[in-house]
Parts: C-alpha cells; structure tokens; sequence
C-alpha cells in the first residue's frame, strides 16, 4: 500500500470536538516541513539543472491532475506577478484543462497520452524542463507525459509523496517528500498538498534568484497591479536610494519598476 493511502493515525474523526479536530490536524501539518528538509539535496539538484537551460532560453512546465495539478497551476500564474517575467515562461497544465481547475474531470487523470498532447501546444524543445506533480506516483498522465518528454530530450523532474513510485522512475530528477499517512486517510490535498506546494516554492523561487530576477531579498521587477503593490515598490525605492516618498513615487511613475528607478539613478 502507499503511504499516501495508508490509515490515518486517528480514529473516529465524527466523534471529536472541533478544538481536537483542529490541533491534530495542526500536529500532522507540523511534521511537513520536516518532511521537506529531507528532500533539499533533490530539490537543489533539480533547480540546478533548471537554471542553464532556463539562462538559454527554456521554460518551466508543470503536469499534475487535481490538487497536484491545480497547485503547478498556481505556482505559475505567481510568477509573471511577483518576478515580472513573461507568463509562458513558467506553465502549469492540469489534466483535464482550465475547467479542471474548479471542477474535477471525470478520468483526465487516467490517459497517459493526453499530457505530451497538451504540451505540444508549447512546442516544447531542450532547454525547457516538465515537472510531472502527483502525489501518489502513479498518475498515468504525468507518467506519460514525463516518459515522452524524457524521450524528446527535455530535462525532468517531479514531486511527489511515495517513495520509489512510477513517477520517480519515469523523471531524470526526482524529489520524494514522504510526508506520512493523511489525517483524513486518503486526502493528498492536506499533508501532501502543502509539502508539494512548499517544494514548489523553493524550486520557482530558487530559480528566479538565480536568474537574476531578486536584488538584495527585494522583488524589484514584480508587475505593479495594484496600490499595494505600488506603496511596496515606492518602499523599496525609498529604502535603496534614501529618497522621499514623493520622489520615488515620481520615478517610479517615470521608469515603471523598481529595477528600471534604481538602474536609472545609479548608471
């Protein structure tokens, strides 16, 4: 049996208060991090392999079917906003397409040839990387999709939370977070959910620093959509070149990034 499917530790989950159904979910997603620590030596093996071919020109694919899925697909809509970079430079695909994001696909998850289809619209080429997410391993459309991508020559990895599984196999660097039975046996969307939403972060994170993307711990080219965002680049700004508010407010209107101010002041 996989981990990801064996019993949960507690019993009777109908019969407890609200206040112990809430502390022993908390004491499990406490055990997470843990969990995650002991994958970094594959994380930054992945994220090293990501970088050059990113630095020539590759994108970020993620695959995955429900939460698996739905999670890639956040991580990569939070790119383009938070590192100002282009949105197809880190993609998430969900088994099933964007409807799929909301509602589950009957059996999207269960055609192995559907991924390297839904891929192809990229047209994806070497120096692009597939992360297949499932938390189970044995996903038969991110195993399809990574045996096709390994056999065009696209780097792999993946993230999942059983170790040895199909998935595992099928990509060149894998990250296993084994993260123990689920509170609610079964339930990938609670501990397995956050340790592939953590490893996610690392790895996308990791990768646009290393890109050059971050100066100092500053988000310096994020997409200035809304006040907040604006009032945060106008701190950055203030705090960087020891101006008033009011003057970086006015070369951030002028530049149109933090980036763009602080090259311009400084060159």
């Amino acid at each position: 049996m996989l981990t990801t499917e064996s019993s949960s530790q507690y019993h009777d989950l109908e019969k407890m208060s609200v206040n112990e159904l809430l502390i022993s979910i908390n004491a499990e997603d406490q055990t997470v991090p843990f969990a995650v620590q002991k994958a970094i030596p594959q994380i930054e093996a992945l994220v090293e392999q990501i970088v050059p071919r990113m630095q020539s020109g590759g994108r970020l694919f993620y695959i995955g079917a429900g939460t698996s899925g739905r999670l890639g697909v956040v991580d990569a809509s939070e790119c383009p906003p938070t590192f100002g970079v282009p949105f197809d430079l880190v993609v998430g695909i969900i088994a099933g397409g964007d409807k799929a994001i909301r509602k589950a696909v009957e059996n999207a998850e269960d055609d192995s040839n559907q991924a390297w289809i839904d891929l192809a619209d990229y047209h994806p080429g070497k120096n692009d990387t597939l992360i297949g997410i499932a938390a189970s391993g044995r996903t038969p459309y991110v195993i399809g999709g990574l045996n096709t991508a390994r056999e065009a020559g696209i780097l792999t990895g993946c993230v999942v939370c059983n170790a040895g599984s199909l998935v595992a196999q099928a990509a060149e660097y894998p990250v296993e977070i084994v993260v123990g039975p689920e509170f609610l046996t079964g339930s990938t969307r609670m501990k397995s959910g956050t340790a592939q939403k953590l490893a996610l972060n690392m790895i996308s994170t990791a990768v646009m620093i290393r890109l050059g993307k971050v100066k100092g711990n500053k988000m310096v080219d994020m997409q200035l959509t809304n006040e907040k965002l604006v009032d945060r680049a106008v701190r950055m700004i203030v705090e960087e070149l020891n101006i008033s508010s009011d003057e970086a407010g006015s070369l951030l209107n002028e530049h149109g990034s933090v980036r763009a101010v602080i090259n311009a002041i400084r060159k």
